[in-house]
């Protein structure tokens, strides 16, 4: 009788929350191909190409100035509007775009995965650095246009110690974002409409998150308690306030490091848990 005798055995995973970081190292290289093409292909054809890093955020923060603040003449507490609404847009892009590539990651890389064999939690985390590497492009902006305000005196005041805890924010968003997608993600393989509850709800989300307003201004609302314990509400407070000047609670973002981790945990959880099979039902 003929037995095989295999050099490598890849079996499915014994627990659930097993990661193996010495597997994910060994395919780094992968995933670096991964980001890579992330990055490239979005504006590979276009006429703007990278620009277009530059031109979405800046519209957009032209688009709220108009709108938000000079006719709905929502408060902006003070700071210059562009400022206010741009350094929201620019960590709520980043969440959002971790939260929806994420989120398709075993839908749109279903024969890839039913063909070859790496660990499919590469493909979560080359969304993140690569979306990660566009957040970098987008707070070079932020700061041109900040340094342009402080030059010609059109504001006051400095960058605070806390914007250190930038890397931290930064980390959240990660966790947050990651484990959204990855629970989401798990699901689209039984439940398709999730695809397009999804993307509606995220821009629904954008409205509950201090983007185009603070927590301060709807302090005295029947929706404050909602929109402060909304998990990435204190990630873009503390940045904000941390480059326009305000207090830093503290409380609420340990509080949003605590649900991240948690909400990271779950997505693993499902993630693990459905990548065994989830090429059968996808």
């Amino acid at each position: 009788m003929n037995q095989n005798n295999w050099d490598i055995e890849i079996l499915p995973k014994a627990s659930f929350f097993k990661v193996d970081f010495k597997e994910i190292w060994r395919f780094r290289d992968l995933m670096t191909l991964f980001v890579k093409r992330d990055v490239v292909s979005v504006y590979k054809q276009t006429v703007l190409g990278p620009l277009w890093f530059f031109i979405q955020p800046l519209l957009t923060t032209i688009v709220f100035t108009i709108v938000f603040g000079n006719i709905a003449k929502i408060s902006t507490d003070g700071k210059p509007a562009i400022l206010f609404y741009l350094s929201g847009i620019v960590l709520w892009t980043y969440f959002a775009d971790a939260i929806n590539n994420t989120a398709a990651t075993f839908t749109t890389n279903a024969a890839i995965f039913g063909k070859v064999y790496f660990p499919r939690i590469i493909m979560p985390l080359a969304k993140v650095f690569s979306n990660l590497l566009k957040f970098g492009i987008q707070m070079l902006l932020l700061i041109g246009i900040y340094c342009y305000l402080l030059a010609t005196h059109k504001i006051e005041f400095g960058i605070k110690a806390t914007i250190f805890l930038l890397p931290l924010l930064i980390l959240i968003m990660i966790n947050l974002g990651m484990g959204i997608g990855m629970l989401v993600s798990s699901l689209t393989t039984k439940y398709k409409d999730l695809t397009f509850l999804l993307g509606f709800g995220v821009q629904l989300l954008m409205y509950a998150s201090p983007v185009i307003y603070s927590v301060d201004t709807i302090k005295n609302t029947a929706y404050y308690k909602y929109i402060a314990y909304n998990p990435i509400s204190p990630v873009i407070e503390t940045f904000r306030n941390s480059i326009l000047g305000g207090v830093i609670d503290y409380n609420m973002l340990i509080y949003s490091f605590t649900v991240s981790i948690i909400v990271l945990i779950i997505g693993f959880f499902i993630f693990n848990h459905t990548e065994k099979t989830f090429i059968d039902t996808v």
